[in-house]
């Protein structure tokens, strides 16, 4: 931005207006969870940031499809070009500069510097071949880039589920060892804070509420005390607790034929055109913890089960082995390499469904027991029952006369 010409102004030369702008920080003070009365506020901190001066930024990548990038490039009105890249000054970005040697001495000149700096990590860290998998034009790899930069960021935002835990890459068999950033980092003794932002791919707004968050919102302005607040509202998982403390089911669109029993079972049924929920055909959403009915893609134009789709879970751990086949209920989840368990096959943490499922079963069949007796004794069910059960929604009625069965 030139040094005589305002926020405001050098907005408006990019086609975004003061409304735009004002419509934008409304967004992200909601994805933040801030009052609408906060939005003339961060407006303000975020022209005063942007004339004060840019931090710097790089934005490094591993084993991936560039679907955070992409995804981020063309976020629209206005686009993160125009937002964020006014509150940092991105010096090196491997995926979308090229790689001689001065885009290698901007990218050095960075983490080798007195300046705090925030490091962006898109794809998987291949660990495979000695993170040869990977090779700069100076002949070093994507581990010695982490190894320089990662110790010496005041953090690192660990963009889209490649990033956070090895995301497809990552698929079984995994021959590159692809694995996500904290895993990484703990491996080497690193402590720099990881912010993960979770799913395939990560959305423009999320990585913007992030970077708001900590340049912004600190408690006395500096960018260390805005990471620790950012580092203070993370979840269990390394997440933004805004951007992961619900389900896509919570406020999904179509949640009111889940409720009502309205369901499709055949793409291209007449169910299917009234937009029921898309459960049975495989959807995640009811486990899968993110706002995309919400935050939206392509300028919030649309997101996965609004297009037609199913939630895959694509922000889940270990998403590909453990949801797929992601058009079915049953799930692929790779396999034990060694052991009493060898061959069968594991959830992501290790857990053999079957073994754990015996396990619980007296648990849970226990507790049923006990529930039903409960039931019972409180004249809810049974033939002294006094609560009086719902009757079978008109829609499986129709469905289930049609397919023949007793109604």
């Amino acid at each position: 931005m030139g040094s005589d010409m305002t926020f405001y102004e050098t907005l408006s030369e990019r086609g975004v207006s003061r409304r735009d702008f004002l419509k934008f920080c409304g967004s992200t003070a909601a994805v933040l969870g801030l009052s609408s009365t906060f939005v003339p506020a961060l407006a303000s901190k975020i022209a005063g940031a942007a004339e004060s001066g840019l931090t710097p930024a790089i934005w490094l990548t591993g084993g991936k499809c560039t679907g955070c990038l992409e995804s981020t490039l063309q976020a629209r009105y206005p686009n993160v070009a125009d937002i964020v890249l006014d509150l940092l000054t991105l010096n090196y970005s491997a995926a979308s500069m090229a790689t001689g040697e001065y885009a290698l001495e901007a990218k050095k000149k960075v983490y080798q510097g007195d300046k705090p700096f925030i490091m962006i990590y898109e794809g998987s860290v291949m660990t495979g071949l000695g993170g040869n998998t990977m090779i700069n034009a100076d002949g070093t790899n994507s581990l010695n880039d982490l190894e320089s930069a990662a110790p010496y960021a005041a953090a690192i935002i660990a963009m889209g589920q490649c990033a956070v835990d090895g995301g497809w890459v990552r698929a079984f068999p995994n021959p590159a060892g692809a694995t996500g950033m904290t895993e990484y980092l703990r491996s080497r003794n690193i402590d720099t804070p990881v912010v993960n932002l979770a799913g395939c791919p990560a959305s423009p707004e999320e990585l913007t509420a992030v970077v708001v968050q900590a340049l912004l919102l600190g408690t006395d302005g500096t960018l260390e005390s805005g990471i620790d607040a950012v580092v203070d509202d993370l979840d269990s998982l390394g997440r933004p607790k805004y951007l992961y403390n619900a389900t896509i089911h919570d406020s999904c669109p179509r949640r009111g034929h889940f409720e009502n029993g309205e369901f499709v079972y055949r793409y291209g049924s007449e169910e299917e055109a009234k937009n029921f929920c898309v459960y049975p055909m495989g959807c995640k959403g009811p486990q899968t913890y993110r706002r995309c009915p919400m935050i939206r893609w392509n300028d919030s134009q649309s997101w996965c089960v609004e297009s037609g789709g199913i939630c895959i879970g694509c922000s889940t751990w270990n998403w590909v082995d453990n949801n797929a086949p992601f058009a079915g209920r049953h799930r692929r989840v790779g396999a034990a390499r060694s052991g009493p368990l060898a061959g069968w096959p594991l959830h992501g943490g290790g857990l053999h469904p079957i073994a754990t499922g015996a396990a619980l079963t007296g648990v849970v069949g226990a507790a049923l027991v006990a529930h039903g007796l409960g039931m019972k004794a409180a004249k809810r069910v049974g033939k002294n029952a006094t609560l009086k059960t719902e009757e079978m929604k008109e829609y499986d009625r129709k469905r289930l006369k049609k397919q023949g069965g007793a109604v």
